[in-house]
């Protein structure tokens, strides 16, 4: 009704256009934009396919980090700037970024950008919008430059000022976004020892993942018992993710002569560890050869990249509380209770019922994409899974298939991320939209199990 009545009164009735199409078509003409001016000579070093552009800007604005070349050698300064502007444009989305512009223009904001924030934002209502943008950025911003005085602690003793500062700068935009573009070959893999490289990096890409609501509503209360049901469930559930991942990776791989095997030390091991248990939630740097992983590390590590991050921030996949809530209700339905109960909250039906919606629907996206860059490819069956899974959930980690797909499976592969930054945005507009039957139907009886 609040749709029905805002298109009437601006006129949009006419169009036809939900908000999540708008937003779908501002994220690809940002893709077409960002490809065309990475395609020009002055943004490279060596020439590159108007194709691969558009890959690589697909990449950046759906904050994935897949790559056909390598960043740092094939593009010139002018490139990088562009990709991490594209960046930025795309973790913090497109419709902060318009409001924000209008705001500081002294133009108000009308119902219909509303609308297509509240959907670039994943929020379900409509006050206090401009309010989360100015948190948006006021976090973002904050968290950016304290993480480029850290690099630059590193990268400038090393590469100059210039350069390190410009180092320090693309990796902590491209961390906080859990974009995971690096500027050196191989990502971080140089750094996998080093300790300000391995806290800074993860922090940028942690904070930035577990969404702007939640560490705006840790700055404000600054106590736990004060804190809203999402913002514990997300501590919580990012804590936990994070222990679990780095137990099991240091378990699975610390004799495997490819990855924590070949290290030098213990400290080297552990740091890789800590890294590695953390960038599959959708962050997409790494500091060791991920081809190498055992093939349970693999598996878990695609778990990881499913889940993702929290809703409402730069990271991608099904989101940390879908993760929690559909543990809650399997629990609540072996213990043959009717309602869900955590931190003295309970969960409505309909909240259970968006969860089941948008998990079923996010695994049929990746068996529909694994199956149709199958068709195309008969690589390593694991490694096209792990290549749909990371695009998917926009993590851009690669055991090296990408590389080794055609024009089309490279498509598929850009469809696949599109749909994850996009994608979970046009399902939640569904999912927030009822509809009340005009029939009712007696109740019928089917077998499961």
């Amino acid at each position: 009704m609040e749709l029905k009545r805002a298109r009437g009164r601006f006129g949009l009735q006419s169009l036809r256009i939900p908000p999540p199409a708008v937003l779908s078509l501002l994220y690809l003409g940002s893709v077409i934009v960002g490809g065309l001016l990475l395609w020009l000579p002055v943004s490279t070093q060596e020439p590159i396919s108007l194709f691969t552009a558009l890959f690589i800007s697909t990449s950046a604005v759906t904050v994935t980090g897949l790559s056909t070349v390598d960043i740092g050698t094939t593009f010139s300064f002018f490139g990088e700037a562009v990709i991490m502007v594209l960046i930025q444009l795309g973790g913090l989305g497109l419709m902060t970024f318009a409001v924000l512009v209008l705001s500081a223009m002294g133009i108000p904001i009308g119902m219909p950008q509303r609308l297509i924030l509240r959907e670039d934002l994943n929020q379900t209502a409509l006050n206090n919008l401009t309010v989360l943008v100015r948190i948006i950025f006021s976090v973002a911003l904050l968290c950016e430059a304290v993480g480029l005085l850290a690099l630059a602690w590193v990268w400038v003793p090393q590469f100059g000022w210039a350069q390190g500062l410009w180092y320090a700068a693309f990796h902590s935009v491209s961390a906080f976004n859990n974009a995971g573009f690096a500027l050196f070959p191989g990502s971080l893999s140089l750094y996998v020892d080093d300790p300000v490289v391995n806290i800074v990096i993860p922090a940028l890409f942690i904070l930035g993942g577990l969404g702007f609501i939640v560490v705006g509503d840790i700055y404000q209360k600054r106590h736990w018992s004060r804190l809203t049901l999402h913002s514990k469930l997300m501590l919580v559930g990012t804590a936990g993710l994070i222990v679990w991942g780095f137990v099991t990776f240091a378990t699975l791989e610390w004799t495997n002569p490819g990855t924590l095997g070949g290290l030098p030390t213990t400290g080297a091991k552990l740091w890789a560890s800590w890294f590695q248990a953390v960038t599959p939630r959708t962050a997409g740097f790494n500091t060791i050869n991920t081809a190498a992983m055992h093939d349970s590390t693999t598996l878990m590590t695609m778990m990881l990249m499913l889940v993702g991050g929290g809703s409402t921030s730069t990271a991608g996949g099904i989101k940390v509380t879908t993760l929690i809530v559909l543990v809650l209700a399997t629990g609540a339905f072996f213990r043959r209770t009717t309602t869900l109960h955590v931190f003295g909250r309970s969960l409505k039906m309909e909240e259970i019922m968006k969860v089941m919606a948008l998990t079923t629907v996010s695994m049929l996206l990746v068996a529909l994409g694994l199956f149709a860059v199958s068709i195309s490819h008969d690589g390593n069956f694991l490694d096209l899974m792990f290549e749909v899974t990371s695009a998917f959930g926009t993590v851009g980690l690669s055991r090296g298939a990408t590389g080794q797909l055609d024009t089309f499976g490279l498509t598929l592969i850009m469809i696949m991320m599109f749909i994850g930054r996009v994608g979970p945005l046009t399902i939640g507009f569904f999912l927030a939209t009822r509809s009340v039957p005009r029939v009712r139907y007696p109740a019928g009886q089917i077998y499961l199990g």
